[in-house]
């Protein structure tokens, strides 16, 4: 699985969101910046130079790769449950697409705010709500619900989404907003879009789909597309307060 390419997939479905709330939390203004659960780097790429820039990520691998793809960014290893840096450090501190992997969202968040300057902002860009996935036709409706069964056994909560409100004010951040990323379809027929998603479900379902039960799910999706009317949508939640 090429895990660099599907973060920069996701960092496609969110650019236009991440534009307006980097803007609403003083981007221009930041000095310090940090994500937590860099991955890659996928988002770190796209900052301009003038951004004193850091990432923390427990993955050693994806470090790696992001020394690589973000050269500049002064990277660490660390939990996002004990972020290894001073209080009130940072101006901006954001995550996308973590928390629903972390034992304990709430700590995070916590850390998050705990790291950032007073005035600073806390953001979640993009977590998902697998509970209310939408699939059609409906034949591949079980999709949906073997990959919430895969990601809660692997100690993911996959309707984190609808749970990010009510993080965020336990936090005591303030002037929260929150809120579900829209959703648009197009033809992408040409794109990597597809192929990413069946690696993503191939990683995620090895013990709930059997070899032919798996071919016959994928060959459902292509014809649905061909013919234009696949729907997989997916509620994606943002939320963003002010320290």
């Amino acid at each position: 699985m090429d895990w660099h390419a599907r973060y920069i997939q996701q960092a496609r479905w969110t650019e236009q969101l991440r534009s307006y709330l980097f803007d609403k939390a003083g981007l221009n203004s930041a000095r310090r910046i940090l994500e937590a659960g860099c991955g890659t780097g996928a988002l770190l790429i796209d900052f301009p130079s003038k951004h004193e820039l850091h990432g923390l990520d427990v993955s050693l691998a994806a470090l790696s790769q992001a020394a690589r793809h973000a050269p500049g960014v002064n990277l660490s290893a660390g939990d996002g449950t004990c972020l290894p840096y001073s209080s009130s450090v940072f101006d901006i501190v954001f995550c996308h697409y973590l928390l629903l992997w972390t034992a304990d969202p709430g700590q995070v968040v916590s850390e998050m705010r705990r790291v950032t300057r007073p005035g600073g902002a806390v953001l979640a860009l993009a977590e998902p709500d697998y509970g209310g996935r939408i699939d059609y036709p409906s034949g591949l409706a079980e999709l949906g619900h073997r990959q919430q069964k895969a990601l809660r056994e692997q100690g993911a909560d996959p309707e984190l989404g609808r749970k990010l409100a009510g993080i965020f004010h336990s936090s005591g951040l303030r002037q929260v907003e929150t809120g579900i990323l829209g959703a648009q379809w197009q033809d992408d027929s040409a794109d990597s879009g597809p192929g990413l998603e069946w690696q993503v479900l191939a990683e995620d379902l090895p013990e709930q789909v059997a070899g032919e039960d798996f071919q016959r799910l994928k060959a459902l999706d292509g014809q649905a597309r061909a013919r234009g009317e696949r729907v997989l949508y997916v509620p994606t939640f943002y939320a963003w307060g002010v320290v």
